[in-house]
């Protein structure tokens, strides 16, 4: 099947034996990366889904990509530029209704799959427009509450799921940060697991087999 254009550059997998519509997950990777990096781990993934990875708008140099910029100079620590971030929320989001219209997938089960930087912006769409999204897939991330829509609190969250992780030894993103994300998903009455791994920033095997049999139960 032939690769559409969408507002975002981006790798495609079909789903194998697809129904009319098939499921969907859309792929947002991390700062510096491209669409290849968590693409290379879509052979792994249930053959019912498409998948969908897309690359970040902002190119990096010498090489990547961002969803948003980090300046990691600034007197405070990192300092991620929310206004990029918001526009790209409000990119994605368009290019979430892109997929379902171009790749005929079901409007009704799209996950997000987001691994550092790309699950700080999966979780600002799904709490923005929880209408788009069945399920997110946090991998070491947090929810980053300036870059979420005003008034997401009222959203209505009954259909959302979401697993998110984190690596307890992660020295990119501090697991303190990680840790506010489910005392935060529980005040909004959303459907979450959050599980730690003895890991730095990145995915162990445990965490990835977890990961799988969460989106087995929840797809």
């Amino acid at each position: 099947m032939k690769k559409e254009n969408l507002l975002l550059e981006h790798n495609y997998r079909p789903a194998k034996n697809p129904s009319e519509n098939p499921p969907a997950i859309i792929m947002l990777h991390g700062f510096g990366s491209d669409e290849n990096d968590l693409f290379s781990f879509a052979s792994e993934l249930p053959d019912k889904y498409a998948i969908i990875s897309l690359k970040a708008p902002i190119r990096l140099e010498p090489y990547g990509n961002a969803w948003y910029n980090i300046y990691f100079d600034n007197s405070q620590g990192k300092f991620s530029d929310d206004e990029q971030a918001i526009a790209s929320r409000e990119l994605v989001s368009k290019c979430v209704d892109e997929v379902i219209e171009k790749y005929k997938v079901d409007s009704n089960n799209i996950t997000l799959l987001g691994f550092s930087q790309g699950t700080i912006l999966g979780f600002s769409i799904a709490l923005s427009y929880p209408e788009k999204v069945k399920n997110v897939i946090g991998l070491s991330g947090y929810v980053n509450k300036e870059i979420l829509k005003e008034g997401y609190s009222e959203n209505d969250f009954s259909n959302l799921k979401i697993y998110t992780s984190h690596g307890s030894l992660d020295q990119v993103i501090p697991v303190a940060w990680a840790r506010k994300t489910e005392p935060f998903l529980k005040n909004l009455n959303i459907d979450f697991t959050y599980s730690e791994f003895p890991v730095g920033h990145g995915v162990a095997p445990q965490n990835f087999h977890e990961l799988k049999n969460w989106l087995e139960k929840n797809s």
